[in-house]
């Protein structure tokens, strides 16, 4: 909200205290003042005069002489190029001496051997936004009213000595998206009284011919129609273009930019039509019909649905309510005839239309955040009496109604008690009544407690805390004494799935991979291309209205996130890749959600390329699945994660059925790993890569403490290799769970260091080495004891594994 200071003034008396100081007073209470800019780019010794003469230039085409008046005593002669200058006109002159933005001085010179005393300026010269001029001031110099007083300072007359402030407001501040919200707001911090603007409304016409009717009572509760006749439409008078500017809106004509005006005073947006295009005088506020279209005032066609809300004659609509107005209804230089609309839509009807229209306008912003029904009978008199003093039009006598229901303010209750535990204070009633006083609550005061009714333009106090906070911003945050907390306190904490978390990322970084952040929003046909980990049936839930189809639908795996990520770094050249992420999936089992979704945390990597890129000694090591398995398996072991079993399935979608494992731990599957499927590889258009997903969740039941640590072994390890010849079919996991459970405590770590298949074993037959390591905590082993053991294992592999020892 752009805050004019002068237009202000109007409301409150400011003459104790200037722009900056305003600001900060405003800020410490609460409504932030973004910047105070002045509307002064740098001007000075500009004054307004009046072309006496114009004529060619000797030796220039495209220059004229000109004689002006500039209320100087004499007059001056000033060589001007702009091809719209001419005799008979008031126009901005920048004296000898003057500044102009941009470091520009004017001086005394001779142009083409013509002496010019001066420079006509245009408006753009003298640092105005040349998009919040009206049309015919955007191109050449500036041409002025013939209102304009000559020898007036241009400052002055333009409105440039004015500053303006920026308000920063939150959501809940909507009374101060307007000049009179402001002034209240002014008014209590200054406790100065609040100056209503006067409304002179001459009903000199005959019975106001309109009918108003309200069918969509649902959406809209109030709306009045006022009637003009003999309207003439003109430019706005400069104040009013001044103020206009100031706010940030640019002026059209006199009728428009007063209900522009309006909207920024009382902050109830207005509309004005060409009665002359609104069949019977009729007004009926409806729901639009599916697929009934419209052209708005920006000359675009638009397509409604059922639930927009539509202001309407019997034929045809006209405006779409609290949006935009209609190009068929529009004030045009030939209107004569107006009805002005002062109305009341509910917000989240605007809200709606707005959003599904993709438009956002003042009016919008306004009836979002909350319009006060009360004041709209006083806004829609304040335009009524601006449009007949500047289009001199007559005024039909009386208002069409139609009232749905009324506004009620609310009614809260404080206590002094409450008001001094909250703050920390000691106020007494004579603290707490005068800031009500000033805030123009009305109340009633019976037992330390404060029973106010709350005015309609604050619709942002509904509970006894926001009257703390009324009290809280007008007694002073400063004056608020500064306490400690009080009673015990407890030292703060990581829950378990945050340190986990976190050790799961700090240690796939130290493996190695990059950590990918994507987002939670896929394309609908990515959503299924690799499995996620759930079992159960589950649906993807779509967005209502998404920003792209790339983008419209909540994934339910991270892996197709991942897939996508790499495809783009590949078709950049980057042919090596590592990541990771540790996101949310979003699971249901219903088509139209009922009751929010299911969000699961996985951690999902996936590698392509060179694991160890070329070196000068030859070597590399290209990714593959026991690269990715053994990420895996480090990181169930820095979660103290033990017996994870590795089993092999082809069910999974989007997974090559030979190369994919499931990873269990007892009956909890914590999810899968393997090489994505090379369909997909060729839909993503990738190499072979590999991948993994686990469920954080189920992590986390099984973890052990991670921060455990064993201390350092004070006695010797005992390695003993067993090679082992077993069926070409058989898993390691198996073998490997028959040695664990043999060997007992004394086996303090298990490798499987070689894997060999070849001409001197069978082909159906494999051979495969373990390196054993035996350490007992507390005393040296024995030979005996490492022979025992080691019987005991070859043993058990030869009855529960068929192996047979290597010679």
């Amino acid at each position: 909200m752009k805050v004019s200071y002068q237009w202000l003034a109007e409301y409150v008396d400011l003459s104790e205290t200037n722009p900056h100081e305003l600001a900060e007073k405003l800020t410490r209470s609460g409504v932030e003042v973004d910047a105070v800019e002045s509307r002064n780019a740098g001007v000075s010794g500009v004054v307004i005069g009046y072309v006496k003469e114009r004529s060619k230039h000797p030796d220039a085409d495209r220059l004229n002489v000109c004689v002006v008046d500039a209320g100087q005593g004499e007059d001056l002669q000033i060589v001007c190029g702009a091809p719209n200058v001419d005799k008979g006109q008031k126009v901005l002159v920048a004296l000898i001496g003057a500044k102009l933005p941009g470091g520009l001085n004017i001086k005394r010179s001779k142009l083409r051997g013509v002496e010019s005393q001066g420079m006509i300026c245009s408006a753009k010269e003298l640092g105005l936004n040349d998009k919040l001029l009206a049309k015919d001031q955007q191109e050449g110099i500036m041409v002025l009213p013939e209102d304009a007083e000559i020898g007036m300072d241009a400052i002055s007359y333009l409105g440039l000595d004015d500053y303006v402030l920026e308000l920063g407001l939150t959501p809940n501040r909507s009374d101060c998206l307007s000049m009179l919200g402001v002034a209240y707001e002014v008014a209590a911090i200054l406790g100065k009284e609040v100056l209503q603007p006067q409304i002179e409304l001459n009903e000199n016409g005959g019975d106001n011919p309109l009918q108003v009717k309200i069918e969509a009572t649902n959406e809209s509760y109030q709306y009045n129609g006022r009637h003009f006749t003999n309207a003439k439409i003109a430019s706005s008078p400069q104040w009013m273009k001044n103020r206009l500017m100031a706010a940030g809106i640019r002026p059209i004509n006199n009728v428009v930019d007063v209900t522009n005006y309006v909207l920024f005073e009382y902050g109830q947006p207005l509309h004005a039509f060409d009665a002359a295009q609104v069949d019977n005088r009729s007004i009926i506020v409806r729901l639009a019909g599916e697929g009934e279209k419209l052209v708005t005032l920006d000359d675009q066609e638009r397509t409604l649905d059922a639930e927009t809300l539509l202001i309407a004659d019997p034929t045809k609509g006209l405006a779409i309510a609290g949006v935009m107005g209609g190009a068929n209804s529009e004030i045009t230089g030939e209107t004569t005839e107006i009805i002005l609309e002062a109305a009341w839509f509910t917000p989240q009807t605007v809200r709606r239309t707005a959003r599904s229209l993709g438009m956002r306008t003042e009016g919008c912003v306004r009836w979002e955040k909350g319009v006060d029904q009360t004041r709209v009978e006083e806004a829609g008199e304040r335009a009524a009496s601006l449009i007949q003093q500047l289009s001199g039009a007559t005024v039909s006598k009386g208002i069409a109604k139609a009232i749905v229901k009324e506004a009620t303010p609310a009614v809260v209750s404080v206590t002094l008690q409450k008001i001094n535990q909250h703050l920390g204070t000691s106020m007494v009633d004579s603290d707490v009544s005068p800031i009500f006083d000033r805030l123009k609550f009305q109340y009633e005061v019976a037992n330390d407690t404060w029973t106010v009714t709350v005015p309609t333009r604050r619709g942002d106090i509904t509970l006894p805390e926001d009257l703390v906070e009324e009290v809280a911003r007008l007694y002073g945050y400063d004056n608020i004494p500064t306490s400690l907390p009080t009673g015990s306190t407890t030292q703060g904490q990581l829950t378990l799935e945050q340190q986990l978390r976190r050790i799961i990322r700090h240690h796939l970084i130290g493996a190695g991979l990059n950590e990918a952040i994507s987002y939670a929003l896929v394309h609908p046909d990515r959503v299924e291309d690799v499995s996620g980990l759930h079992k159960e049936a589950v649906k993807p839930i779509s967005l209502l209205m998404p920003m792209s189809e790339e983008h419209s639908v909540l994934r339910t795996s991270l892996i197709p996130s991942l897939l996508q990520t790499i495809a783009y770094n590949k078709n950049r050249q980057n042919h090596d890749i590592a990541i990771f992420e540790l996101g949310r999936v979003f699971l249901t089992a219903e088509e139209a959600l009922t009751q929010l979704p299911d969000e699961r945390l996985y951690v999902a990597g996936a590698l392509t390329g060179q694991w160890l890129p070329p070196n000068w000694m030859g070597a590399k090591q290209p990714v593959d699945f026991y690269q990715a398995k053994g990420v895996v398996e480090s990181l169930l072991a820095r979660l103290g994660i033990q017996a994870a079993e590795y089993k092999a399935t082809a069910d999974l979608a989007g997974m090559h059925p030979g190369r994919t494992a499931e990873v269990w731990v007892g009956e909890q599957r914590l999810g899968y790993l393997g090489q994505v499927h090379p369909g997909t590889e060729k839909d993503y258009d990738l190499s072979e890569t590999y991948v993994f997903q686990l469920d954080v969740a189920q992590l986390i039941t099984v973890a052990a403490d991670a921060g455990h640590y064993n201390p350092l072994p004070k006695f010797p390890a005992v390695t003993r290799d067993l090679a082992l010849v077993v069926d070409r079919s058989l898993p390691a996991g198996d073998l490997e769970k028959t040695i664990r459970d043999a060997a007992g405590e004394l086996l303090e770590s298990l490798t499987l260091f070689d894997v060999y298949t070849g001409d001197r074993i069978s082909s159906e037959k494999k051979s495969m080495a373990f390196a054993l390591v035996f350490r007992h905590a507390e005393r040296t082993l024995q030979d005996e004891e490492i022979q025992q053991v080691t019987t005991a294992v070859i043993e058990a592999l030869k009855n529960n594994n068929g192996a047979e020892l290597r010679m």
